[in-house]
């Protein structure tokens, strides 16, 4: 390991300078519970600092070209460095170092994709002189930046889902100042060093790292800031759009996935992708199998199967190329699972596979027997655990679906084309997967939910249509 082998300390990155704070805050190794680095706690003084030189940036000219460059650099200098990431990726998110590999690429993936968007944006001609009594007009709209983006980013994704804020807010034209999840803020400050290496110009990016809710609500109070992008907790998306007033905000919240098993669907190829995409990282993941829904006919068939597939998981030390699933990111959260799966079986869930805690490390369990009022069906997991039920009719299952606060991803194996598309038409959800699980996602494609599960839309296309307003220019001839 070439990553962390010491404990390192991290500043801040406002104005294209690194800053220590006199408070500090440690990042934890997640599968030793040693400490792996030592984070400076920024203070409302350095918010503000950040806000004003976010904003003084957007003074100097920075064209849709000299972002592309920027961006595209960038991701080559992340492949070039994609084992160093990946190692801090095992480090402080507890993920196996071969998922981490697979971030970093996609977060390289993600930055092409914006760098390519930041030469596509354009507006449209507006015929006014349609109208009577323009005649001699012309107009036409142009896309212009909102200005400073506050990016709060969540501890399960944390170089992928900072490449999926910074990514298209750069390539908008905007400045950014992110604020990284305190537990896992290591891979967004190496990041930063790599955008200065890329050329992105002095004052674009500011990295804020510390407490997640004073830096929150310091950037909430800052009237310079121009947009909120956050993914979290339902709960702190709805605090942060209450007290945004009428600056943009994007939300991409929680969710309790389902994934429905009909008749005649591939059980293997069920089996397989719905053991991959439930365990990975450990269940914390928003789009994370957690409900599955499975036809009566083959019931039993679908458990077994699940069950053969889930037992040939490994769980272990993150950096061991064998090792599926690490630790939980915090012991408390692997025993707020413990609890919510001792509650269901206490309520009739039978435990079919897992149910046991070692540590921060929860075993990959599968639950039968449930109901949808239990805490593993009604709220989200957030852990490496499904819970399985039967239906008999379509118009049943998908109103099992669609019975929950959240609608983010949902995914339903069929061959059934007529099934598909009423699914398609009446599913309450920002995507549905046909023959792939709830977790499928590929980083060009528009993500986000509605119900609780948020606002808007990740994807760098589509958002930068949220990172930019529309301005019509209108010509008399």
């Amino acid at each position: 390991m070439t990553s962390l082998t010491q404990v390192k300390q991290y500043g801040l990155y406002v104005n294209g300078e690194w800053e220590t704070t006199a408070e500090k805050m440690e990042v934890l190794n997640k599968y030793t519970q040693q400490p792996a680095a030592k984070i400076s706690v920024a203070t409302k003084d350095d918010v503000n600092k950040a806000v004003a030189s976010a904003k003084e940036a957007l003074k100097n000219t920075f064209s849709p070209y000299e972002r592309y460059q920027v961006l595209m650099k960038a991701a080559e200098l992340l492949l070039n460095r994609q084992e160093e990431f990946a190692e801090i990726l095992a480090v402080e998110v507890g993920k196996s170092i071969r998922e981490s590999r697979g971030e970093v690429e996609r977060a390289a993936t993600t930055l092409q994709i914006s760098a390519e968007e930041a030469k596509r944006i354009h507006g449209e001609g507006v015929p006014v002189e349609s109208a009577q009594g323009s005649e001699n007009r012309m107009a036409f709209t142009v896309k212009v930046p909102v200005g400073v983006v506050a990016a709060i980013t969540p501890f399960n994704v944390p170089i992928n889902l900072v490449c999926h804020k910074l990514g298209p807010a750069i390539a908008a034209g905007n400045s950014v100042v992110l604020k990284p999840a305190e537990v896992t803020p290591i891979c967004a400050l190496k990041l930063a060093e790599l955008m200065e290496e890329a050329g992105l110009p002095k004052g674009r990016l500011q990295v804020l790292t510390g407490d997640g809710a004073e830096i929150g609500e310091w950037l909430l109070e800052n009237q310079d800031v121009n947009m909120f992008t956050f993914t979290g907790s339902p709960r702190v998306g709805e605090l942060i759009r209450s007290k945004a007033g009428l600056r943009k905000v994007s939300l991409e919240l929680g969710n309790n996935s389902a994934t429905v098993v009909h008749k005649d669907a591939d059980l293997e190829k069920a089996a397989s992708l719905i053991s991959q995409k439930s365990f990975n990282n450990a269940g914390q993941v928003c789009i994370s199998v957690q409900r599955i829904y499975v036809h009566t006919n083959i019931y039993p068939a679908f458990v077994n199967k699940l069950k053969e597939k889930t037992e040939k998981l490994v769980v272990g030390n993150p950096m061991d190329e064998q090792t599926d699933i690490g630790p939980m990111i915090r012991l408390k959260e692997a025993e707020r699972v413990e609890e919510w799966v001792k509650e269901a079986v206490e309520e009739g869930a039978k435990i079919e596979l897992g149910g046991k805690r070692d540590g921060a490390f929860y075993l990959p369990t599968i639950l039968t027997n449930v109901n949808d009022e239990m805490k593993v069906c009604r709220q989200e997991v957030f852990g490496p655990v499904v819970a399985i039920a039967q239906y008999d009719e379509i118009d049943e299952v998908i109103s099992k679906v669609n019975d929950s606060d959240y609608g983010l991803q949902a995914g339903l194996f069929t061959n059934d084309l007529q099934f598909a598309m009423k699914a398609a038409r009446e599913i309450e959800v920002g995507g549905l997967i046909v023959n792939d699980a709830s977790a499928y996602r590929v980083d060009h494609m528009p993500y986000g939910g509605v119900k609780k599960s948020g606002n808007g839309k990740e994807g760098p296309k589509y958002a930068i249509e949220e990172m930019t307003e529309e301005r019509i220019i209108v010509l008399n001839l």
